[in-house]
């Protein structure tokens, strides 16, 4: 008997991801290894020292995400320096610009690349990370995004400022994404910096809401970081990974400093994570 139980254990095929993901954004405030002064970064950034760099790791340690999308960060020599390569693989947007939009993915999960949303950026704002996470019998398709800032409650039909504008003509292009998820039935995740207040009457999350059903999982909650905020970063899911969500899992991590000085040396943005329960 015990060797055919040795034998059916082998047999089983091994899952390759948890049975529950813990899905992460995460933007991290101009990020960079360049030196102060660089031309390329405005005159009030200070880059971060080597203590400021293994804290954030310590940070991300803390998070414990299986994917995490990521803002503000100049390119992968940044990045690696937060995530670790023997815990995670980093894809970044083609993007030449500072801050650059990312997907980190903890080793052993499978993924394939798909091409950068650039849609998002015709006036050189930052382009969407897109990725196809592969668990079993189903794919997860992922959409990390960076809005553009400055447009946080003005509703929609009356945004006449150039920020304004800039934010709307990022609508089409994501519920072009969206609407093409949905009609391949695909489980789906559009999360990241949106720069926007998204309640239930949003004009905004109204508008990506036409191209399909959206569930958001900061709806009807503010962030407790830095002592109190209304979310401006979200994670929407849809398609079948709306269902997945498990809303009482949402969570942010804030920080133990509570000086303003380490908003810069930090982020002046905390994690957000929530779990999702993927089917067997």
């Amino acid at each position: 008997m015990k060797r055919i139980l040795v034998l059916m254990a082998l047999l089983v095929p091994l899952r390759a991801f948890p049975a529950e993901l813990k899905i992460a954004t995460w933007n991290l405030n101009w990020l960079t290894t360049r030196s102060a002064g660089d031309p390329d970064l405005p005159q009030d950034v200070m880059p971060r020292s080597d203590g400021d760099f293994a804290l954030l790791a310590q940070y991300a340690k803390q998070l414990n995400a299986d994917v995490i999308a990521i803002q503000e960060i100049d390119g992968f020599s940044a990045a690696s320096k937060v995530f670790t390569h023997d815990q995670y693989s980093i894809h970044m947007t083609h993007d030449h610009v500072v801050q650059r939009v990312g997907i980190v993915v903890r080793r052993g999960l499978r993924y394939d690349v798909n091409p950068d949303l650039t849609a998002l950026n015709p006036h050189h704002l930052r382009s969407g990370a897109d990725i196809t996470l592969h668990l079993g019998d189903a794919d997860l398709r992922i959409l990390a995004v960076h809005l553009k800032k400055g447009c946080r409650k003005v509703p929609m039909p009356d945004a006449k400022s150039r920020v304004c504008e800039e934010l709307r003509a990022q609508i089409p292009p994501l519920t072009s994404w969206i609407a093409a998820r949905r009609q391949e039935g695909v489980p789906f995740l559009v999360l990241g910096d949106f720069n926007r207040w998204m309640p239930k009457n949003d004009t905004f999350l109204a508008a990506l809401r036409t191209a399909a059903p959206l569930v958001s999982v900061t709806e009807g909650h503010s962030s407790p970081c830095w002592g109190g905020e209304d979310f401006i970063d979200h994670i929407l899911a849809g398609g079948p990974a709306a269902t997945w969500v498990q809303s009482d899992t949402l969570k942010v991590l804030t920080y133990k400093e509570t000086e303003r000085s380490w908003q810069d040396r930090l982020s002046d943005h905390c994690p957000l994570s929530v779990g999702l329960a993927v089917p067997n």
